[in-house]
């Protein structure tokens, strides 16, 4: 995608969700994180039915070692992986106690190092907690960047350093938050909704998909590897 055709598909974006956000609910820096590592492989949506109630006590790496895992399993059930997520929680809870005074880090490099957080996940917490630049490629960004053609590659890290070098400024801050919601709400993994995409002259995607009711023939979608959708 050409430089100018990069800053225009932002723009538009831009446009039509002026300030974007994360979806997962949370109520401070640590909850934040809790909150992301609990939605890996679930959805936010997900994730928000179970923290609601938790997070009104439990906002604290203390306050979470306190809860202890038994109660923690109990509370984020309904979430895929409970288990393994209650663990690391409780883990990462102490190492912030013993490393860092219960304060969350402002560091990718101390982030990835807590048990259960990697890249991305760091990442979105750098982004939307301390306002970095970075770009957290999910599924979703993986694919809009694909199938655009924003910032095409093999895989999320090559995706990610595709997106840091063509992003231009005004849109850095917010890159990863406008993309995940077009991808979440427009450029759909099964069937993209092309016929209201503000960007679908600018997509490299092809061919578009019909809107419904169109007496077009149903479009099959490109065969992007399964493992990133």
């Amino acid at each position: 995608m050409k430089r100018a055709d990069v800053a225009e598909f932002y723009r538009r974006l831009a446009d039509r969700t002026p300030e974007p956000k994360t979806e997962l609910e949370y109520v401070n820096t640590y909850t934040l994180l809790v909150a992301v590592v609990l939605s890996a492989q679930a959805t936010d949506a997900g994730v928000n039915i179970a923290t609601r109630p938790l997070f009104r006590t439990v906002q604290t790496p203390q306050a979470m070692v306190e809860l202890g895992e038994e109660r923690l399993r109990e509370a984020i059930k309904t979430i895929g992986l409970f288990n393994t997520k209650a663990r690391n929680v409780i883990a990462l809870s102490r190492m912030l106690i013993d490393r860092y005074g219960g304060e969350v880090p402002a560091d990718r490099d101390a982030l990835v190092e807590l048990p259960g957080v990697g890249r991305k996940t760091a990442n979105v917490v750098m982004n939307t907690a301390f306002g970095a630049e970075t770009f957290a490629v999910d599924t979703h960004i993986f694919r809009v960047s694909n199938r655009t053609g924003l910032a095409p590659g093999k895989d999320v890290l090559e995706v990610e350093m595709g997106l840091d070098k063509v992003t231009p400024p005004p849109y850095r801050r917010d890159a990863h938050h406008l993309l995940i919601l077009h991808g979440r709400y427009v450029c759909k993994a099964r069937k993209p909704e092309c016929w209201r995409c503000v960007v679908i002259d600018l997509c490299r995607y092809k061919p578009k998909t019909p809107p419904p009711g169109s007496d077009a023939r149903p479009i099959a979608r490109k065969a992007w590897p399964a493992k990133n959708l």
